[in-house]
């Protein structure tokens, strides 16, 4: 792709898509660029993986490293909309996947951060995916490089993303870059061609560090191996932009945020609120902020009030965002008082419906199956991958050390005492020692479930209360 073209099509698009509404300028210039991997768990160099990304290690060496970084809810759609309004999944009405048939969308009156931030004068774009709707919504002045199925050129997403930068002259910029890496893709995560500007980063699948959560067979070992080359692909494009940001001086004003949506596209990952689903990656770089590596617990509801607050702009004025600005613990060790976060899944096919609501502390995680008596559903994507097929070719393969029977048949209520079982595999839900630490942690997120109204809480009937309320 052609910089100088691809710079005059998106002014073309820009104007073309420019209204009165959006009108007003913003006096200071605070820009916004927040990058998106897609089914990344807590996998890069920085945490201590054996995969190799020395640019996201770098930018984690400028800025803050959270070591608990948690997403809301372990799948796609659900939790790009968290990121973007702020609000649970069963706040905003994105209960699951919104591609195809799935057709989940927002619910009216709810406001992401492409909408709020270019009614505040700010150039708004989004490279790559999108994955969310309704397009009402995500007012973006320009959508760049759609998915089509999974985009693997980094170098595509570098130069749109940059061409946008520069063409917003003094105006500040809010872009999304949501990669389709290193998701899944019908061959090998994408890694049968050459990608234009990367260098192939080759794995030995006997090499491999395997998460807990899963079988050391060779099926698996060739599948993880597959997914870390697609992340060090990842790594070279944001290089890409990052370099670009910087020779544009743009940097030095610039708050630049990276994390993932959701677990890896393994089995006991994603879709699950077992650790390996919800612990992510989260580095955050803001200018004139010292580096640091922080155990405060956060969750991806923190990221809209982040960056409303960096941009100074206002959160909606109808009701209460779920999530708060990260902005003041940048640069620290920790923040004591942030030592819980709540998950809330629904769906993610439309087909997989199985809501669960978590709350999860230093010590422990609780977890409510709310409809328990369902087997627990596998993604598409994971049920199609090697992994999965050779794990449930024999029932008495175990995922890591979790039985597969245990796996997809849960009970109504799971709690583990993570001090002493890391691996959560011991429920102790029924054990009459942890009765007090399970009646404190399902009122929190009772009291939690009940101040966000949600409409799986019995009492809670209209999803549409929270609209117009404080």
């Amino acid at each position: 792709m052609d910089r100088r073209n691809l710079l005059k099509g998106i002014a073309g698009v820009a104007a073309a898509s420019a209204a009165p509404a959006f009108a007003q300028p913003v006096t200071r210039q605070r820009n916004v660029l927040l990058l998106i991997s897609d089914d990344q768990g807590l996998d890069l160099g920085c945490y201590g993986v054996a995969v190799k990304t020395p640019r996201l290690d770098q930018l984690a060496r400028q800025g803050t490293l959270f070591r608990h970084g948690y997403a809301a809810v372990s799948s796609c759609s659900p939790s790009r909309a968290v990121i973007n309004t702020g609000l649970y999944t069963h706040q905003n009405g994105m209960y699951g996947l919104q591609h195809d048939v799935h057709h989940q969308s927002l619910l009216p009156g709810i406001e992401t951060l492409p909408a709020m931030l270019r009614r505040a004068g700010y150039a708004t774009a989004l490279v790559g995916k999108k994955h969310v709707g309704p397009d009402s919504a995500f007012p973006y002045e320009t959508e760049l490089v759609p998915e089509r199925g999974g985009i693997r050129d980094v170098r595509e997403l570098a130069i749109a993303a940059s061409s946008f930068i520069r063409s917003t002259n003094n105006r500040p910029f809010f872009v999304t870059v949501a990669y389709s890496d290193p998701h899944r893709a019908a061959v090998d995560y994408g890694n049968d061609r050459a990608w234009p500007g990367v260098k192939p980063q080759s794995y030995d699948p006997r090499r491999v560090q395997i998460p807990a959560h899963l079988p050391d067979l060779p099926a698996v070992r060739q599948d993880l191996a597959e997914y870390y080359e697609s992340l060090s692909r990842l790594d070279a494009g944001v290089g890409m932009i990052l370099d670009d940001l910087a020779a544009t001086g743009r940097a030095e004003d610039t708050l630049v945020i990276f994390l993932s949506d959701n677990g890896r596209p393994f089995p006991g990952a994603k879709t699950n609120f077992y650790d390996a689903g919800i612990h992510l990656p989260l580095i955050v770089h803001a200018p004139g902020s010292a580096p640091a590596v922080s155990d405060a617990m956060v969750s991806w509801t923190d990221i809209a009030p982040t960056v409303l607050d960096w941009a100074g702009v206002a959160p909606p004025a109808a009701y209460k965002l779920s999530g708060t600005t990260l902005l003041p613990i940048l640069g620290e060790a920790d923040d004591p008082a942030r030592n819980a976060i709540v998950a809330s899944h629904d769906f993610h096919e439309i087909n997989q419906y199985y809501p669960m609501r978590c709350i999860r502390t230093r010590t422990h995680n609780y977890i409510l199956n709310l409809a328990y008596q369902l087997p627990y559903p596998i993604a598409g994507d994971v049920a199609g991958s090697p992994s999965w097929k050779a794990i449930s070719a024999d029932p008495a393969i175990r995922l890591g050390k979790r039985e597969q029977a245990a796996y997809l048949q849960r009970p109504a209520e799971e709690l583990y005492d993570l001090t002493r079982d890391p691996g959560e595999l011991t429920n102790v839900a029924a054990d009459p020692a942890y009765a007090a630490v399970k009646a404190e942690l399902a009122e929190r997120l009772r009291a939690t479930r009940a101040a966000t109204k949600d409409p799986w809480l019995a009492g809670q009937t209209d999803p549409y209360a929270h609209v117009g309320e404080h």
